[in-house]
């Protein structure tokens, strides 16, 4: 099995199936059905239990927590109508810039 943002991809397309669909039969349709904040306070919550496990050096938890917390991202994104290959192409016009001279033009732009 291929270990790459293939995989990622393929969950968000059954995530996003289930925009809309019945609560009751689906996590990720519960989740969006909450709307946009729902899923946006439960991938908070994923990040900071991720946080914690990597602050507590335990290896095991900090990949079931990135897993949780990927998941949690691309049903987000579902829940807001933006796609991953949105943010791969961010990240593509990003790259090669440091990340120091990316947020100073992003400081700009936004007049920050």
């Amino acid at each position: 099995m291929a270990l790459d943002a293939t995989e990622l991809d393929r969950l968000f397309e059954v995530i996003a199936s289930r925009k809309g669909g019945e609560a009751s039969a689906s996590y990720s349709a519960k989740l969006m059905a909450g709307g946009p904040a729902l899923c946006a306070r439960k991938l908070g919550e994923e990040a900071i239990e991720t946080i914690i496990a990597a602050l507590g050096k335990d290896r095991n938890a900090v990949i079931s927590e990135s897993a949780d917390l990927l998941y949690h991202w691309l049903v987000t994104l579902a829940a807001v109508d933006v796609s991953p290959s949105e943010v791969y192409a961010e990240l593509a016009r990003r790259e090669g810039r440091s990340g120091i001279d990316e947020k100073a033009a992003r400081g700009k732009e936004t007049g920050v």
